[in-house]
């Protein structure tokens, strides 16, 4: 039989559809839904999802999104006009990769700048690390999704690349970084890669050999630190990456100090001249640098992992050549 402060108890958690935790270090919601989205739901649906409580914003392209809430996610791809080939199964897949991690009591989302940070610049708050869990103490990578620098196109060259990379037993994040300015962009990926490197430990992630990956946009920030380093963009005296997976761009920079480079480019890319990319290989190449280069014909613009394309599978030569960068212990 309940006594009077047991049933209080019951009725409160009732009302406010709240649970007390066994061990009794507070609430936990007992409400959270950690069912898989499907290509019938909405942008919406993403952004109250119980998984991403919190930063569910910081998941989709644009800064404020609510334009698209009512957008199914069968049409995913408008949202990123940039990018061609966008496949809804693919970027459902991957968002439920990070729900049932979410569901396991896995953390998928971390700050890297400080909530002082934050408060002295408003636009970092819309930066983050969405992590996809490989094996303990394995390298990682850190994924730079392109949009021309008006949106972060992490739905379909994100977090698809990162979960192809995790299935590998490598560790990766996707970066969201600060819209609207290259500079500013790169500084959020130097302040990630410092922010990685500091908290390894708690991560469970090795600091050895990591690699950088880009598309477009995204491409021209892994661009920039594998050319100028990490302390040019204010992250402090750490190494360059292992290797750098570089996608559909037309930045030209090349040093004889360059990492490994995985490229790959389209011939029928609109927006990244195929010519620019093949001379960018060529310099890399004379100057010393390991280059491996995919060229393909059909694939256009921005075509992520170039599924129903003549790209199909370049994910997998571009995971073994940082695999083959990465030194045996």
């Amino acid at each position: 039989m309940f006594t009077n402060i047991g049933l209080s108890l019951v009725l409160f958690a009732f009302v406010t559809n709240r649970a007390y935790s066994k061990d009794g270090s507070g609430t936990i919601d007992s409400q959270n839904n950690y069912s898989h989205l499907s290509t019938a739901d909405y942008i919406r649906d993403i952004v109250n999802h119980s998984a991403f409580k919190g930063f569910g914003e910081l998941l989709l392209p644009k800064d404020d999104n609510s334009n698209y809430y009512d957008t199914p996610l069968s049409n995913v791809g408008s949202l990123m006009p940039y990018h061609g080939h966008v496949r809804p199964d693919i970027v459902v897949s991957a968002l439920n990769r990070m729900i049932d991690d979410a569901a396991n009591g896995k953390t998928i989302f971390y700050d890297f700048y400080t909530e002082q940070q934050k408060r002295n610049d408003p636009a970092k708050k819309h930066t983050g690390l969405f992590f996809f869990r490989g094996s303990q103490d394995a390298p990682f990578a850190i994924v730079c999704p392109g949009g021309g620098f008006s949106y972060v196109g992490s739905l379909h060259e994100g977090f698809p690349f990162a979960a192809e990379i995790s299935k590998k037993g490598l560790n990766a994040f996707v970066i969201r970084y600060r819209i609207g300015s290259e500079q500013y962009a790169t500084e959020d990926l130097a302040a990630a890669i410092a922010y990685i490197f500091k908290n390894a430990m708690e991560l469970g992630i090795g600091t050895n050999d990591y690699s950088l990956w880009g598309g477009s946009a995204g491409a021209r920030m892994a661009g920039n630190i594998a050319l100028n380093g990490v302390s040019t963009y204010g992250g402090g005296s750490l190494p360059k990456p292992a290797a750098a997976i570089i996608a559909y761009t037309g930045q030209s920079s090349y040093s004889s100090d360059f990492p490994p480079t995985f490229i790959t480019s389209a011939v029928n890319d609109g927006i990244a001249n195929v010519s620019t990319v093949d001379r960018r290989v060529e310099n890399l190449r004379s100057a010393g640098v390991d280059v491996e280069y995919r060229r393909y014909s059909r694939a256009g613009h921005g075509f992520g992992l170039g599924v129903g394309t003549d790209a199909e599978g370049w994910i997998e030569y571009a995971i073994q050549f940082w695999e083959r960068h990465i030194r045996l212990k």
